[in-house]
Order: structure tokens, then C-alpha cells, then sequence
């Protein structure tokens, strides 16, 4: 199995756990780099990439979020997903780059419309607001 393969299950068993922080915990690198749909900046180091995802998970984890597509290549991942909040469909990938071990080295998100991106930049920065 591809560290890819193997991450994406495990990735899996995480969003499926209501973003269980010790499964996150065991699969995100030291050293892993963050890139939000977002923050301009990419955020590094494995405490950061954990606090943005949780966070996520937190924001986008209700009942319509759906994973619609893969795509495995190599040690890397596109996840599309779909998910509504207030009213406002959102479109999205998750693109993720595994090592050989299956542990997240980079995640990239991005977002579509517009107006989707404006909604998650309201809700994650108060949802990273609140996690201190």
C-alpha cells in the first residue's frame, strides 16, 4: 500500500471519528505545512497544521459534508468534498501529500465560490479565535 493509500484510510477513520484529535495526532508530521483556502501564509509545524485542522473539522463536520471524488497518485491525494452551511454550498478539495509511512507532510484546501470562501474564512476565524 502507497504511504498515500495508507493515509487516506487513515484520514478517513479520522473524519469519521468527530475529528478524534489523538487519531489527527498520529498521523500529521513534525514538520507538516498547512495551506488554507484562507491565510495567505502557509502554517508549518505539526501543533499549527492540527489547530487548522481540527478547526475544520469543526466548522465544516455537519451532517451534509461529503467526500465525492479521489484521486491517489504516488504519495499524493485529491479529496473533493461538498457540504452546506447556512444555506451556502460549498465545493472543495483537500489536496494532501503523504511520506512512504502514510503521514501528512503537506494539505492544501481549496474552496469554491466565492461566497463559500467567504463563509468559511467567518467561521474558521472565530472557530481559531476560540481555540486560542
Amino acid at each position: 500500500m502507497s504511504g498515500a493509500r495508507a493515509g487516506v484510510a487513515a484520514w478517513h477513520a479520522y473524519m469519521d471519528s468527530d475529528a478524534d484529535a489523538a487519531l489527527l495526532g498520529a498521523m500529521v508530521a513534525d514538520d507538516a505545512v498547512f495551506h488554507s483556502p484562507v491565510v495567505h501564509s502557509p502554517q508549518a509545524g505539526k501543533t499549527k497544521v492540527m489547530l487548522y485542522l481540527l478547526s475544520a473539522a469543526k466548522v465544516l463536520g455537519n451532517d451534509s459534508f461529503r467526500y465525492v471524488r479521489e484521486v491517489i497518485e504516488g504519495n499524493d491525494a485529491l479529496l473533493e468534498f461538498t457540504a452546506e452551511i447556512d444555506g451556502i454550498h460549498i465545493n472543495g478539495i483537500d489536496l494532501i501529500r503523504f511520506d512512504d509511512a502514510g503521514m501528512i507532510k503537506d494539505f492544501k484546501v481549496m474552496v469554491r465560490p466565492l461566497k463559500a470562501v467567504n463563509k468559511l474564512w467567518e467561521m474558521m476565524a472565530a472557530q481559531l479565535q476560540a481555540a486560542g
